[in-house]
C-alpha cells in the first residue's frame, strides 16, 4: 500500500487500485491507503457465472461500503462461457494447449452446466457470452468488465450484451442452478489472508 501511495503522490499513477484481495484484506488495504492519504479507487477481481467468489466473500458489499469500484476480469471464465467449448475442446484452444485453461475445467459435469446456461441464453435471444457479460454487470456495484476480444467481430458480439441487460427473477433462478463453481478461480491462492 505504501508503494501505491508513493506512485500516486509522485505522479506516476493517478489512482490506487488492487486486484484479487479478499473482502477482509480489501478493507485493511483501504484503511492503510486512507491513513496514507490516498483513497482506494478500484478493485480488480476475477468474476463470472462459474467463479462467484466475490459474492461468497462479501467483496461487493465491502467495495460498496468503501466507495470503491469493481472492474471484474475473466467474465467469460477463460472462454468457458462462450460457444467455443460447447461441442468439445478445439485443437487450437487454450484448454488444449493448457496455457491458461486446464482441460479439467471442461469436465463433463462442468459442461452440463455450461450447456444449460447456453440454453437459457438462447431463450433470451443472446449468445452465451452476451448473457454471461450482462449477468456479470447485473449488480450495479460492478463498475465495468475487462474483456479479452481477439477480433473486432468478437468485440462487437460482446457489446451485444448491452442489448438485453435485464433479467427476470425466473431467469436469475434458472441461471443460479447452473452458475456454479467450476474451478476457474485461478487466483484463489492470492486471497489466503495476506495482502502480498
Amino acid at each position: 500500500m505504501g508503494a501505491l501511495d508513493n506512485a500516486v503522490r509522485s505522479g506516476k499513477a493517478l489512482y490506487a487500485g488492487i486486484s484479487s484481495y479478499s473482502a477482509a484484506d480489501t478493507h485493511r488495504a483501504a484503511q492503510i491507503l486512507s491513513d496514507l492519504g490516498t483513497p482506494l479507487l478500484i478493485h480488480h477481481p476475477s468474476y463470472s457465472m462459474l467463479n462467484r467468489w466475490i459474492e461468497d466473500d462479501g467483496l461487493l458489499g465491502t467495495l460498496d461500503e468503501l466507495g470503491a469500484g469493481c472492474i471484474a476480469f475473466s467474465p467469460l471464465a477463460q472462454g468457458m462461457l462462450t460457444d467455443r467449448y460447447l461441442d468439445g475442446i478445439p485443437a487450437d484452444s487454450r484448454a488444449e494447449e493448457q496455457s491458461s485453461l486446464s482441460t479439467d475445467l471442461s469436465s463433463p459435469e462442468a459442461m452440463v452446466h455450461v450447456r444449460s446456461l447456453n440454453d437459457i441464453a438462447s431463450g433470451r435471444r443472446q449468445s452465451l457470452a452476451q448473457m454471461a457479460l450482462a449477468w456479470a454487470l447485473r449488480d450495479e456495484r460492478t463498475t465495468s468488465l475487462v474483456l479479452g476480444a481477439s477480433s473486432v467481430a468478437q468485440l462487437e458480439q460482446n457489446l451485444g450484451a448491452l442489448d438485453n441487460p435485464e433479467f427476470s427473477d425466473d431467469q436469475l433462478t434458472a441461471i443460479d442452478a447452473h452458475a456454479v463453481d467450476a474451478g476457474i478461480d485461478l487466483w484463489e491462492h492470492f486471497r489466503c489472508g495476506t495482502t502480498t
